[in-house]
């Protein structure tokens, strides 16, 4: 695997080495022209970016230059409205710049799976507005209730609670059931519905049943 490390600052860059190991193919750039440069000219399967670094502008070049890049994006100072900005120019990834090695391996283990890595205010967040913009339009009622057949009824429970924006610990209190169990229902949830993570499944269901 390819990856292209872009800070301006050499601690940064060198954290970001230790963490990913030598199993993969690193590179690395400071400045921008040659984050550009480098982009344009050969393919990365991950590029990590430093938020010092670039701005949306440069995020926006770079989806062009290298569309199947999968562009991962870490913030001295994460926000959710950041990481919602970001998103919606390309970015798969979105964690703090001083990420925990167990934490870098998981996010680059799933951003690599075709997933997306995000702070959990940043899922949240999406969730919220997605349900919110359901409720405004209204849903798909009779093909949503078709998916969700296979779901036994404290599934559609924990599902429908998911999809309103709450944590696995609300859901638990909400539920008066523990959170472990709350878990072991999304497992099955994820499985029955075919979906890979908590955001898909709240977009499944405030969408009307479309992924």
């Amino acid at each position: 695997m390819r990856i292209l490390l872009a800070s301006a600052h050499s601690a940064v860059i060198a954290r970001w080495q230790n963490l990913l190991g030598i199993q993969d193919v690193l590179e690395q750039v400071s400045l921008i022209e040659d984050l550009i440069r480098m982009v344009s000219e050969r393919h990365f399967d991950i590029i990590l970016m430093h938020r010092l670094l670039v701005d949306s502008a440069t995020c926006s070049e770079i989806r062009r230059l290298s569309p199947t890049s999968k562009l991962f994006l870490l913030s001295d100072q994460p926000d959710h409205e950041e990481g919602l900005t970001f998103l919606k120019l390309g970015i798969v990834g979105y964690a703090n710049t001083y990420i925990s090695p167990e934490r870098m391996a998981e996010a680059v283990h799933v951003i690599t799976s075709g997933g997306v890595w995000l702070g959990q205010k940043v899922i949240q967040q999406l969730i919220l507005e997605a349900y919110n913009n359901a409720t405004q339009r209204g849903r798909a009622a009779s093909s949503l209730e078709r998916q969700l057949a296979v779901m036994t009824r404290m599934e559609r429970k924990v599902a429908e609670h998911v999809a309103q924006g709450r944590t696995n610990l609300e859901i638990a209190a909400e539920l008066d059931i523990a959170e472990r169990t709350v878990k072991a229902h999304l497992s099955a949830i994820y499985e029955k519905l075919q979906v890979s993570n908590r955001l898909s499944l709240a977009l499944l269901i405030n969408q009307g049943g479309n992924r």
